[in-house]
Order: C-alpha cells, then sequence, then structure tokens
C-alpha cells in the first residue's frame, strides 16, 4: 500500500458552498486507486438552532416561514452536514460521488469503479480531487481524505 494523500481539516459553516482541491501525482503506474472520504458528525441535533435555521430558510427562499403551522420546521431535522466527492486525472473528469454517507471508501481500477467513477486506465500525472461543501451546519466538522494505490484494503490500513 502506498499512500498518495492524506488531509485532515476542520471545517465551519462559512465553509458552506465552497470546494476544497487536493492534489497529488501518480509517478508510477498503479492497478487501482482508492479513495477514503470521511466527516463528522454527519447531523446537527440541536432542536432550537435547528428551528431557527428552517425558519430562516424558508423565509428565504418561500418568501414566507410559514408561521400558521408551527410544526413545519420539524419536517426538516435533523439537519445534515454533506460534503460531496470528485475526481479528475490528467486528461480530464474521472467521476463524482454525491452521497449521503459520511464515511466512503471509493476505487477506481481499469475494470471497475465504485458508482459515479469511470473505470479506465489510470494514468499518471496530476489528478486533483474536489470535496464540494453543499452544507455545513454543525458548528466545525472534522474531514479526512486519503487516496492510496493498490490492493490494500482500507480495513488494513490502521495497521500499517
Amino acid at each position: 500500500m502506498e499512500k498518495l494523500l492524506h488531509k485532515k481539516t476542520e471545517l465551519y459553516p462559512k465553509d458552506t458552498q465552497t470546494h476544497i482541491r487536493y492534489k497529488f501525482v501518480l509517478d508510477q503506474p498503479a492497478s487501482r486507486l482508492n479513495f477514503m472520504v470521511k466527516y463528522s458528525p454527519k447531523e446537527w441535533n440541536d432542536e432550537q438552532l435547528s428551528k431557527q435555521v428552517i425558519e430562516e430558510s424558508l423565509l428565504k427562499y418561500n418568501g414566507t416561514a410559514d408561521a400558521s403551522q408551527e410544526d413545519t420546521w420539524k419536517r426538516f431535522v435533523p439537519l445534515k452536514n454533506l460534503i460531496t466527492f470528485s475526481i479528475d486525472d490528467c486528461n480530464g473528469f474521472r467521476g463524482a460521488c454525491h452521497r449521503q454517507n459520511p464515511d466512503q471508501i471509493l476505487m477506481i481500477d481499469e475494470d471497475s469503479a465504485s458508482p459515479g467513477l469511470i473505470p479506465g486506465k489510470l494514468p499518471t500525472g496530476h489528478w486533483e480531487i474536489t470535496l464540494s461543501i453543499h452544507a455545513l451546519l454543525t458548528p466545525s466538522c472534522h474531514c479526512e481524505l486519503l487516496v492510496w494505490k493498490g490492493e490494500t484494503k482500507y480495513e488494513k490500513l490502521a495497521s500499517l
């Protein structure tokens, strides 16, 4: 197993609707690339602040907070952070994974790939991963990205 990139970062609500790009170089041929993307927490369980955020959003996007229905906001809880993953190789787009799961293990090889990613030869050169921070509602959110090449499974990484 050869790590190509390992980043840990702390994100905040101000990072909502931004993109973070990480670059790495595949300097030798590889049979498989693996990606681990994790973030936590996923949910925001502060009901009082959730109500305030939801009512402000309803007012902003609908023109009304629909105060006539006292519990309208409860349909939207718990609020959730959402960070998605996309990847480009030196030739262009290799896929995107817009999933709700905050803990993902993804892969690309010549013959197969995780859903949303495009299988095919893994060209040497510069690659770029984009983490899109769609929504970050918790006071902070820890995010980790790991890229490695080869057949080593994620479960074995802890012992290396």
